[in-house]
């Protein structure tokens, strides 16, 4: 089962890196000007930050692993019709899919572990394996989407995740226990779960679009006015339901909400280095597809490993500890990583290696942190509350740190990115939050009580 749940995370993961390599050719051969271009990436961003909620809860009501299987199908037929595409609105349209098949996955993925692996150190060792098969699915999108780009042009990257997702759709019914029954009473609250997913749609649409189109212009500024008004009367509707879409017994787990705010920060900061890695690598330094690729490998090797150091690390000191020397040793690695941005790529290896441990140790503690203490029937929406804030949390600091890239240079973002890793370390610090017994040896097996915290 973990196998399965790792190579759905690979597949995950290796979707997020694939295209990018790509988008040259792909804007080349469809007509993308160079800004429209961007949204063979923004559909599939906005849709799956948009929907995450709803795929979480979905999973808690219509079951795991039918929500997963469901997730690898539209996975393959969206990459299908991507590979297939012939104009732009079909890629884009294919790419929007395939981000509504990653919101369904991701959340039913961490439920799973949530629920097949008991609390403590089971739990902890699937999170790093899980977390590990993600970093190599970075590398191994990067350095596919270069090969298959080169040897058989962009559609092979879409038609790769054909087969792979397939097979893990079909295996999953074998080795995946089956669903329990569903359980009576309980509703799928369909105005929380219209007012969020599109309140959530718009404002990562606003978000993404912003540095490109203008923070004033009609689009940006009128889809966040409805995603305001759409996420408070979500807030209303939340508070007089009797089935709510979002428990209320979730807003006061101090061990989830420190995981939310943990999730959002980290993609603000270590979740926007890929971004400007890349615009060193291919634009400043010319590197082609395939040498951009090679290129990650290095940071995705260092990512892979912290993974499993924070399993370790986590079950000796606890999360909150584990996630201060995340965010710290990330901090330092990316101050050295910005300072060798003048020179080759043997100066920037030293801080991709340093900045990498750090993330993999930070990725792992904080999911196991955002899964303490969280009841079996609520994992599936707990984790796609974290979801929802790591996509709203990559579109904020990209956003931010690439206008302050356009101000003042990409070594000067990178810096910033390490000022909020910092200002994490310090937060996660000070947070009463988590519960004493996350990720204790020997503690598997029950679930924390609401009122829990983490050492």
């Amino acid at each position: 089962m973990l196998v399965l749940l790792a190579l759905a995370q690979l597949i995950y993961a290796l979707d997020l890196n694939i295209v990018f390599v790509a988008l040259p050719e792909i804007g080349a051969d469809l007509g993308f000007s160079g800004q429209t271009q961007q949204w063979v990436v923004s559909a599939y961003v906005v849709f799956a930050g948009g929907f995450l909620l709803l795929g979480g809860r979905a999973a808690d009501l219509l079951g795991r692993r039918r929500v997963f299987v469901l997730a690898l199908v539209l996975y393959a037929l969206s990459s299908l019709a991507g590979g297939l595409a012939t104009g732009q609105l079909m890629i884009v349209v294919a790419r929007a899919v395939q981000g509504i098949g990653g919101a369904l996955l991701l959340p039913a993925t961490l439920a799973l572990i949530g629920t097949l692996f008991p609390e403590g150190r089971e739990r902890n060792r699937a999170f790093a394996v899980w977390g590990g098969a993600g970093a190599s699915g970075l590398t191994v999108g990067a350095l596919l989407g270069g090969v298959l780009t080169q040897a058989f042009g962009w559609s092979a990257v879409f038609f790769v995740n054909v087969p792979l997702a397939g097979l893990v759709a079909v295996a999953a019914l074998a080795v995946v226990p089956a669903d329990p029954p569903r359980a009576t009473g309980r509703r799928f609250d369909l105005p929380g779960a219209l007012t969020a997913t599109a309140g959530a749609t718009l404002l990562v649409f606003a978000l993404v679009q912003g540095p490109d189109a203008g923070w004033t212009s009609p689009g940006v500024v009128l889809a966040a006015a409805l995603a305001v008004v759409l996420l408070g009367v979500f807030a209303v509707v939340e508070a007089r339901g009797a089935d709510p879409l979002l428990p209320p017994s979730l807003l006061r787990n101090r061990a989830l909400l420190t995981g939310i705010g943990v999730t959002a920060l980290y993609m603000a900061t270590f979740g926007t280095l890929p971004y400007f890695l890349t615009v060193l690598f291919q634009t400043v330094r010319g590197m082609s597809a395939l040498q951009t690729g090679l290129a990650f490998l290095v940071p995705s090797l260092a990512i892979a490993a912290g993974t499993q150091l924070g399993e370790r690390l986590t079950g000796r000191f606890g999360a909150r500890t584990t996630l201060v020397a995340g965010f710290g040793v990330g901090a330092v690695g990316t101050v050295v990583l910005a300072v060798g941005f003048g020179g080759g790529y043997g100066a920037v290896v030293p801080g991709l290696v340093v900045s990498g441990v750090g993330q993999g140790v930070t990725w792992t503690a904080m999911w196991i942190t955002a899964a303490t203490g969280v009841v079996p029937e609520e994992q599936g929406v707990a984790n796609g509350m974290a979801s929802t804030t790591l996509n709203l949390g990559n579109a904020v600091g990209l956003a931010v740190l690439i206008a302050f890239a356009g101000a003042s240079g990409s070594r000067a973002a990178v810096l910033v990115a390490a000022a909020g890793m910092a200002v994490g370390a310090v937060l996660v610090a000070f947070a009463r939050t988590a519960a004493r017994r996350t990720a204790r040896d020997g503690d598997a097996g029950r679930p924390l009580n609401r009122r829990a915290r983490v050492r």
